[in-house]
């Protein structure tokens, strides 16, 4: 049996990606994914376009993707693929959920391509800046703003909305870990969506209609119609991914609502699997240097880097701490001037050995580039601090921390708040040996929180090696700005977890 996939708030289609994979498709077809942003949706259908032709077996329509993928010559599929673009458009759509027209131009796809009923799954998370940290201290210093006026918060109400038409066999919701602790006019969110998602047609229209249980995937919780939500832990709803075979420890919340009338007993969770670490993901790609933001050259680059390197370490010495000192001449010596910034299709060599299910995941060897592999521009200072914070890991096995730890001569930013404790973790190196941090979408903004670990290459993360580390495909390609593809892989749901997630649904459905 296939199920049909309704995926909301789709972004650049990471969610949908895990479960269209799973079985070649076979187990569960997107029917329809709604994503509002220009850049998201270009992506999210070039991305509908391969997957479809790759299911139909269409070699030569597959090759002119490849084509395109290796060749920036080469015609966009949505000229030399015309038909399959086409496909792909009536798939991915690009709606603002919430917006009237929008909303009936869904109701009409649900309805002409007849979306309802048990051979139905709904995947998707509302959009988490109102309720993750970061969001919600930026909201409490916008001067007049108040909770309970702002939209997003309520825009899980939009998928309640499908799930009272669609009445989908399942769903899974996926949201931030501060979805948890947020609260409007003093109500805790988290307990009203719980409520809200057992009874979606009650919750909209004070109708009975189908039921739901949510169910946690990593420990044996469960929630049902009528339960009180402060009875249960509302942290049990969190996957950790790093547990489950991530090169990321990304904490995020998953809820799986299963209907009432299927009889699902709630027991089978997410198995666990061996941890990854971040040289699992990158340590492959091709060496880069940053541009710099003024006066760009290869040249410069690297007198920057060795005038700031030996003076930290010149530092270093008169401070008595010749450990660091040693380190930062090292870092200093290893640093090549004869690297190039990359492309957004940067020339590839022959993959190594494929050795675990992550690296066969991932990897493409039709693909005779790297795509997204570009490096940003950095200011001459951050130069400096970058090459100093890898020294620092590498010396540490852990990250500078505060402005204690970045007490060298130079190294502090003209930042007023420097010293008060609450940027302690501006500067933040993503290092070999451990999982990465979270991948946000703050990765977009400067780059400082995902600093590379090779202190050769004194830079921040490129979207490639920030969508290994989220563990999209190789042959992913994202499309607009540089700047809106950090954005897509920092808000996506990574596509192996997604797939993980789709093994187990495939197991309780059928």
């Amino acid at each position: 049996m296939t199920f049909k996939l309704i995926d909301l708030f789709a972004g650049p289609g990471g969610l949908g990606e895990g479960f269209a994979s799973l079985n070649n498709g076979k187990t569960f077809k997107i029917a329809v994914s709604a994503e509002m942003e220009g850049s998201a949706h270009r992506t999210l259908t070039l991305r509908s376009l391969f997957r479809n032709i790759k299911l139909n077996g269409d070699q030569k329509e597959l090759q002119l993707y490849y084509d395109y993928c290796n060749d920036a010559s080469a015609q966009h599929p949505e000229h030399s693929l015309s038909a399959a673009w086409k496909v792909a458009s009536k798939e991915a759509r690009q709606l603002t959920l919430g917006l009237a027209e929008h909303n009936a131009e869904l109701n009409k796809v649900l309805a002409d391509e007849k979306l309802r009923g048990q051979d139905i799954v709904v995947i998707g998370g509302p959009p988490c800046q109102a309720y993750s940290l970061m969001g919600r201290a930026k909201n409490k210093g916008t001067a007049g703003y108040v909770a309970e006026n702002d939209h997003r918060h309520y825009l899980y109400k939009e998928y309640l909305r499908i799930l009272e038409k669609a009445k989908p066999a399942a769903f899974v919701m996926e949201n931030v870990k501060g979805i948890l602790s947020s609260k409007v006019g003093g109500r805790q969110v988290f307990h009203d969506i719980l409520r809200d998602l057992t009874a979606p047609s009650e919750a909209l229209s004070n109708r009975r209609g189908i039921r739901y249980t949510i169910h946690s995937l990593v420990v044996q919780t469960s929630f049902k119609y009528g339960d009180d939500p402060s009875s249960i832990d509302p942290h049990d709803f969190i996957i950790k991914a790093e547990e489950h075979g991530l090169p990321q420890a990304r904490h995020r919340v998953v809820l799986l609502g299963v209907r009432e009338d299927l009889g699902y007993d709630g027991k089978k969770l997410l198995s666990k699997a061996p941890a990854l670490f971040v040289e699992d993901a990158i340590k492959e790609l091709p060496s880069l240097r940053s541009r710099l933001s003024k006066d760009d050259s290869a040249v410069r680059w690297h007198e920057v880097i060795s005038r700031q390197g030996l003076a930290l370490a010149l530092d270093a010495k008169k401070l008595g701490d010749t450990e660091m000192a040693t380190y930062l001449e090292e870092a200093t010596a290893s640093v090549k001037i004869r690297l190039n910034t990359g492309d957004q299709r940067h020339e590839k060599k022959r993959y190594g050995q494929a050795n675990n299910a992550y690296t066969a995941w991932v990897r493409d060897s039709r693909l005779d580039v790297w795509l997204n592999h570009q490096a940003r521009a950095h200011m001459d200072s951050d130069l400096g601090r970058y090459l100093y914070a890898a020294a620092f890991a590498r010396a540490n096995h852990r990250s500078p921390k505060g402005h204690a730890e970045f007490a060298l001569k130079n190294l502090a930013p003209a930042h007023a708040n420097w010293k008060t404790g609450k940027f302690a973790d501006r500067f933040r190196v993503q290092r070999y040996g451990a999982p990465s941090n979270t991948v946000t979408s703050h990765i977009a903004k400067d780059g400082h929180y995902f600093i590379h670990p090779d202190v050769s290459q004194c830079r921040s993360l490129t979207v490639r090696e920030a969508a290994r580390l989220q563990t999209f495909p190789d042959n992913y390609f994202f499309q607009g700005t540089r700047t809106q593809q950090y954005h897509q892989v920092g808000n996506a749901v990574p596509p192996l977890l997604a797939n993980r997630i789709a093994q187990l649904l495939k197991q309780i459905l059928t």
